[in-house]
């Protein structure tokens, strides 16, 4: 799941979500370098991610539901270190 050159806030991303999911797939990619020099790029280079995620949690679960449930899972990170967080959520088969 995480590689050994991605940073805290990736690492804190992908332990949060399979703490409160239990993904079977996950995927915490930093987008951060395409955003260099943009609004909310604060210099870490930890700022904007895509999650890719798998979860038997989201059958039957609406897609804004899956979203809700992930920010939840990630509470505290959103607001204060993350500054953009794209979201592929999908149960198992689809």
């Amino acid at each position: 799941m995480t590689t050994p050159t991605q940073g805290p806030v990736a690492a804190e991303i992908e332990a949060r979500l399979t703490a409160a999911l239990s993904p079977a797939r996950l995927a915490v990619i930093n987008d951060s370098a395409k955003h260099r020099g943009h609004m909310g790029d604060d210099g870490s280079g930890e700022s904007h991610f895509t999650v890719e995620i798998e979860s038997a949690a989201f059958a039957g679960q609406t897609r804004l539901a899956r979203q809700r449930m992930v920010n939840h899972a990630l509470g505290d990170l959103l607001r204060e270190r993350v500054h953009a967080l794209a979201i592929r959520a999908t149960a198992p088969g689809e």
